[in-house]
């Protein structure tokens, strides 16, 4: 048995069809800033509010990888949590969101292949009850036993 896993870490074991985990997080420029530094993607439409102004955006918007990083915070955090592996992820971008947006992104079991320790979450972003950004992602989940 494991019994240093992370508390709320989701075994295999304990997951059910669903299950349902969240997160909000308002995005600042903060956030775009120190996304564009990572990724070294310095797209203007993310940083420069006069370039943006003028794309079918009106505006800057984030990343979408920014957006789909809170996908993956709730799988590594809360569902199934730590020491869950990634193994795919889909995703299709509804809407823009801005700097000053809340987006609550949520996971929801919707698979679950216990002999292969496989789940599937269906995956959404929303910002005012609005789906922003849609998808599906397979991950190994952390289980109690020895393989």
């Amino acid at each position: 048995m494991l019994d240093n896993l992370p508390r709320g870490t989701i075994c295999i074991e304990d997951i059910e069809m669903g299950m349902i985990r969240h997160l909000s997080k308002k995005i600042t420029d903060r956030d775009i800033e120190m996304f564009a530094e990572i990724s070294t993607d310095h797209n203007p439409v993310h940083l420069d509010d006069d370039y943006a102004r003028d794309t079918i955006f009106e505006g800057r918007i984030a990343h979408g990888m920014l957006t789909a990083g809170l996908i993956s915070a709730v799988i590594g955090e809360q569902l199934p949590g730590h020491g869950t592996v990634y193994m795919g992820q889909s995703l299709k971008f509804l809407a823009p969101v801005r700097p000053g947006d809340t987006v609550r992104a949520e996971v929801e079991v919707i698979d679950i292949d216990h002999g292969k320790r496989r789940v599937q979450l269906d995956c959404r972003c929303l910002i005012d009850g609005k789906k922003v950004l849609i998808g599906e992602a397979t991950v190994l989940a952390p289980s109690r036993k020895f393989d």
